[in-house]
């Protein structure tokens, strides 16, 4: 998502909070970190991904995009408190901050082309 920001409209969307990287970082007993999985297992919501798959290039979105696009966000700050104590029991906080710092450099590398390559890599 910060990629598509900066990418297409130049936005800076930093201070950022990835729930993916919080997820991984603190519930690493299960594979499950999508929006969906953790809604249902933190906040016990049932939320629908059927317009995840749609055609979002449209110039006009349907109504069902428009719900779609704002439920998926309506949660975010409850699983955002959610992971937060999940990352200050497991002592990984200082980490995490580190990598969600680190998201704006990695996605424009991605953007520069780097994508394919990892030039991390020893």
């Amino acid at each position: 998502d910060y990629a598509i920001l900066k990418y297409y409209l130049q936005v800076d969307a930093t201070p950022l909070f990835c729930t993916k990287i919080a997820s991984r970082l603190s519930r690493t007993y299960t594979d499950k970190h999508g929006l969906k999985d953790l809604c249902k297992q933190l906040l016990s919501v049932e939320i629908s991904k059927t317009e995840q798959t749609s055609d979002w290039g449209s110039e006009q979105l349907s109504d069902k995009q428009m719900e779609y696009a704002a439920n998926d966000v309506i949660y975010l700050h409850r699983l955002k408190a959610a992971l937060q104590e999940l990352l200050k029991r497991e002592g990984r906080e200082s980490i995490a901050k580190a990598c969600f710092k680190f998201i704006p450099a990695r996605c424009e590398l991605d953007i520069q082309g780097w994508n394919e390559v990892d030039i991390f890599q020893h």
